[in-house]
């Protein structure tokens, strides 16, 4: 079953952790139907609104989680969708 959720991302890394980062979210577009992000000078902060399998939500935060300029937290909801 598909849940609704929220993926919370702060970013303080160089362009080359910024293009890193893009490449990983473009894996998971299918997952991932709403963003808005905040740049700011110290730190960028990034939600995205993100619907799929729980295990595939842990699959984006966990590659995300790798890099070391990058935080990331989620929250799913338990309202389900049927896929």
């Amino acid at each position: 079953m598909k849940r609704i959720g929220v993926v919370g991302i702060v970013l303080k890394g160089d362009r080359e952790t910024v293009m890193e980062m893009q490449s990983v979210l473009s894996d998971f577009a299918d997952i991932i139907v709403g963003r808005m992000g905040v740049p700011r000078r110290e730190a960028n902060a990034i939600a995205l609104i993100v619907e799929g399998s729980q295990e595939r939500v842990s699959a984006l935060t966990g590659r995300l989680g790798k890099f070391p300029d990058i935080a990331v937290k989620s929250a799913l909801t338990a309202f389900e969708l049927a896929e």
